[in-house]
């Protein structure tokens, strides 16, 4: 806000503690390194569910996106001083704002440094260079890697959904890596999602074949309407395809008697902010098929059919509870 003789001020209502407005920008000024990890990212997301005190703080560092860009050095510094964000923090977060950067829109690192990116709720559909469609999902970084031997895509977080384009020269595979190990293309359409700690793959037309990072010599072919998850050193059993797996494509999440955690947890991933479920309503089932671009509209309507409630303490932090 902005005082009587129009120089910023810090605002007065009510502001959160000084140490968890420390701590917001320090996870602002991470969650836009381009280094940052998905274990960082986890670490983030347990912070801000942690205490709606942090969710306050964090909407307050967005707000603070807006007020200070654009503001001079030399008026921004002290209101940043005043509101406990040290001097060295602070010149890192104008510099930040001054560039553009986003604050939370969900993606974990900058998505200026990959080729293909989205942001939280976001979907997108690119033409690979061969001519395959490559489909983004909600916070997704790829880079594509194509050399006269090989076709490569990098998921760098996120999920895709892949249909192959025939190349000119058979002898130039199209993969798909991630840090778990690489999905070999064999002529299909399938879905690759980047998860803490194991990838999963799932094949929609014709066949794939997995093979690990760290065990290269484990292979594994998946046939048509056949999932499995993997890890840097081993490949999990196969299991039927989840129905509606690719339904994002279309803007809907499909769930079909889906426990209300697991139904929560996946809206999640569409939207800013934390959105939890409580013990006591984990259990309860859910079905249907939900509009990813009208989350909001989806949880106030949760209550019709269900024995719950949201809570919402801010605009990032909202809890189903009973």
């Amino acid at each position: 806000m902005h005082s009587a003789d129009g120089r910023l001020s810090a605002p007065s209502a009510r502001p959160p503690a000084k140490a968890h407005l420390q701590a917001a920008v320090q996870w602002y000024l991470t969650l836009n390194d381009s280094d940052v990890s998905p274990a960082q990212h986890l670490a983030w997301q347990e912070w801000l569910a942690a205490d709606p005190e942090h969710a306050s703080a964090w909407a307050k560092v967005e707000k603070l996106q807006q007020q200070l860009r654009g503001v001079p050095r030399d008026v921004a510094l002290p209101v940043l001083s005043q509101m406990g964000v040290q001097r060295r923090q602070g010149l890192k977060l104008l510099v930040l704002l001054a560039a553009g950067a986003a604050t939370f829109a969900g993606y974990r690192s900058s998505p200026y440094s990959a080729d293909f990116a989205t942001r939280t709720g976001q979907r997108r559909q690119v033409t690979l260079p061969d001519g395959s469609s490559l489909e983004l999902n909600t916070d997704t970084q790829v880079d594509i890697a194509y050399t006269e031997r090989e076709r490569l895509i990098l998921l760098r977080q996120g999920e895709i959904l892949l249909t192959t384009a025939s190349d000119p020269s058979p002898s130039r595979p199209l993969s798909v890596q991630t840090p778990h190990g690489k999905v070999l293309a064999l002529g299909t359409r399938f879905d690759v999602r980047l998860l803490p700690g194991f990838s999963t793959v799932e094949v929609e037309k014709h066949a794939v074949e997995v093979s690990t990072r760290d065990a290269p010599h484990l292979v594994q072919r998946v046939e048509e309407g056949w999932a499995l998850t993997f890890g840097a050193s081993q490949i999990g059993n196969l299991r039927p395809s989840t129905t509606g797996s690719s339904a994002w494509t279309q803007g809907l999440l499909v769930a079909l008697n889906w426990r209300l955690e697991d139904f929560i947890r996946e809206l999640a991933r569409y939207r800013p902010g934390y959105l939890g479920c409580a013990a006591e309503v984990a259990d309860l089932r859910i079905s249907g098929a939900f509009r990813l671009d009208d989350i909001e509209g989806v949880l106030a309507n949760l209550p019709v059919s269900l024995p719950v409630k949201v809570r919402h303490v801010s605009r990032y932090w909202a809890r189903v509870e009973p």
